[in-house]
């Protein structure tokens, strides 16, 4: 479990490869809400994985190196991160995979409803695989921004976000979850702008299932596996739709039925990608012994860094208030994409959210102080 020890922002830099800025020099990074810099030990991992494991026992690094396990033990790795107990999370597949099973899956816990209920202004993938939930489950699908969500005897499963991917809003999960449970409700949380930022208790509040990704906060490479919990009540009854063969209960026999693994293992689907998954390993000892409510903290004062910082008249769309802000701050401005440019060739590394939209991403492991003020310093500059 993690410590009580609080770190100040920029605490691991020495630990990550930060991209280069025009200059020669360390970029300032601030798009760790899209992709997070690679950390050393993530490099050291994958290579060993390559030369050490792969390369030299080929087949039997499944049994000899533990291949076959690391779906669930990152589970239990990224557990304390998101506030469960070990045993509840797995490790491989896309974000958009394992939403997929887990939207169908507590479809499946409630057959008696008609509604799926999701927040208006939920992430693309999350959209659009409510929309195809809905069609495949013949449930009808409602939207409602997640403060305004009011399920009902009608509402099956709850989508929502711990954080508003373009604003960088917080949701108060806790009150959502509550409101669910209260209508009969099941509620599938996305944290994938959460994870590794944001303090989340999943068992504390009693989210039913949740997902993640773990390339953003995490820090664990381009298109690195998602995780995926589901609350232990739920183990015995869960039914996804995706009956991968690694689900299996018994995967070797090679059976003509399948017979789901026991607990959260019935969600695995396909062959685990190793090489992804070994880079995440080494990613996550960055947060070995470091508490998240102490890395949100080091997070929320990054942005209130650059917030001070900038000039009178820009448009800041994220809460000001520290308890309603996740891991970013996002500013309208006229031309999103030109100024994401503009700072990048001035060595500030951003993303932009159309149609008007800057985000700062504050990762508190590798982001310092002066890191969110030279950002919102050379904002100003370009606006003039």
């Amino acid at each position: 479990m993690l410590s009580n020890s609080s770190p100040e922002p920029g605490w691991a830099r020495e630990q990550f490869a930060l991209p280069r800025a025009p200059d020669e020099g360390d970029a300032v990074y601030l798009a760790g809400n899209s992709l997070g810099a690679q950390p050393h030990a993530a490099r050291r991992a994958l290579l060993s994985a390559v030369d050490e494991q792969w390369a030299a026992v080929g087949v039997a690094g499944w049994e000899d190196c533990g291949w076959w396990e690391a779906p669930r033990r990152l589970g239990d790795r990224i557990a304390p991160l998101v506030g469960a107990a070990a045993g509840q999370v797995v490790v491989g597949d896309s974000t958009s995979v394992q939403l997929f099973g887990l939207l169908v899956a507590a479809a499946r816990l409630r057959p008696d409803r008609t509604v799926l209920l999701s927040d208006a202004g939920h992430f693309p993938t999350d959209r659009y695989l409510a929309i195809s939930v809905a069609r495949l489950t013949r449930l009808t699908l409602e939207t409602a921004s997640p403060a305004a969500m009011a399920p009902d005897g009608r509402t099956a499963v709850v989508a929502v976000p711990a954080v508003d991917f373009r604003t960088g809003e917080r949701w108060d999960l806790g009150a959502i979850v509550a409101r669910a449970h209260e209508a009969g409700a099941v509620v599938v949380a996305d944290l994938s702008h959460a994870a590794g930022v944001v303090p989340v208790e999943l068992d504390a509040l009693g989210v039913d299932l949740a997902v993640g990704c773990t390339y953003k906060y995490l820090n664990g490479g381009p298109g690195a596996p998602a995780f995926a919990y589901v609350a232990e009540r739920h183990h015995d009854v869960l039914d996804p739709p995706l009956t991968g063969w690694t689900g299996h209960a018994d995967p070797f026999a090679m059976t003509e039925a399948w017979t789901p693994a026991p607990g959260v293992g019935r969600l695995r689907v396909g062959t685990p990608p190793m090489l992804g998954l070994l880079a995440l390993d080494g990613a996550l000892d960055v947060f070995d012994g470091v508490d998240l409510a102490g890395v949100h903290a080091a997070s929320l004062a990054l942005g209130d860094a650059f917030l001070a910082d900038l000039p009178a008249g820009v448009e800041v769309v994220t809460p000001r208030e520290q308890a309603r802000r996740g891991g970013h701050v996002a500013v309208r401005v006229g031309d999103a994409q030109g100024l994401c440019a503009a700072l990048a060739r001035r060595g500030v590394v951003v993303d932009a959210r159309p149609p008007d939209l800057l985000r700062f991403g504050f990762a508190a492991p590798y982001v310092t102080l002066g890191d969110a003020r030279t950002a919102a310093r050379e904002l100003a500059a370009l606006l003039g």
